[in-house]
This record gives C-alpha cells, structure tokens and sequence, in this order.
C-alpha cells in the first residue's frame, strides 16, 4: 500500500487572509477552520475517496508567530484555464500579489509572483481553449 497526498500546509501569519486570496485563485473554498488554522479546496475529503484514489490535496493555512525569512523550496504552479498567463498575472496582482525575482530571467514563459505573505508561485502556460 502506499500514501496519498491529501493536503499541502502552509505556514504563515494570518491564515484567514491567505486561504482568502487563495480560495479567490483556485476558484476553491474554506472546507474547515479552527483557532490559528483555515483549510480550503475544491471537494470535502472522506477516508473512503481518499482510499480509492488519489484525490485533489487541500491547501492548509496554519498561524505561526515568524514570518517568512528565505525563498521557498517548495512553491505553487498555477495555470489558467480561461485566459492568457498575462492576464491571469494581472488579475492576481488585483488580489493581492506581487511580482517576483526569483533570479528566472526575462525569457520565461511563466510569470514568478508572491501571495501577500511572500510565497512565491508561478503562472504557467495558459490551458485556455485556442480561439
């Protein structure tokens, strides 16, 4: 037997406002909070799904009292499914995030940003239908 990938925790500052700027990204939505913790997705996980298959992980956002202090090992790839990699990048940073420099160059094809605590993520080719 193996393990499945179930969630993907997130330590940060202020979950409520993470998972929100989150949940507005991925189209999910906040399946469970409890004090210092919010975890959202895109389906309410039970053991029998989970044992069948492997199933979408939810995101968990848990309080602790540092903030951020080096680039991530581990971050996000998102990929828009309705528009271009571009304006799916402007329309995150009208969410909140920022742009960032994570040493890619200008050549990329993918945009390097951050959430509002600094995580960074990527914008990746777009999965928009060719018109």
């Amino acid at each position: 037997m193996t393990s499945r990938f179930t969630e993907l925790a997130v330590d940060c500052r202020d979950p409520e406002r993470l998972a929100a700027f989150w949940c507005e990204v991925l189209g999910f939505e906040v399946i469970d909070r409890s004090e210092g913790k919010v975890e959202i997705g895109s389906w309410v996980p039970t053991v029998e799904e989970v044992r069948a298959r492997q199933m979408p992980p939810t995101v968990l956002f848990i309080e602790v009292p540092e903030g951020r202090s080096v680039k991530n090992r581990l971050h996000l790839d998102v990929s828009p499914i309705d528009r271009s990699t571009d304006d799916e990048a402007n329309r995150l940073l009208a969410l909140g995030a920022t742009r960032a420099d994570v040493g890619q160059g200008p050549d990329r094809k993918w945009v390097v940003m951050a959430d509002p605590e600094g995580n960074e993520f990527c914008v990746l080719r777009s999965l928009a239908p060719k018109s």
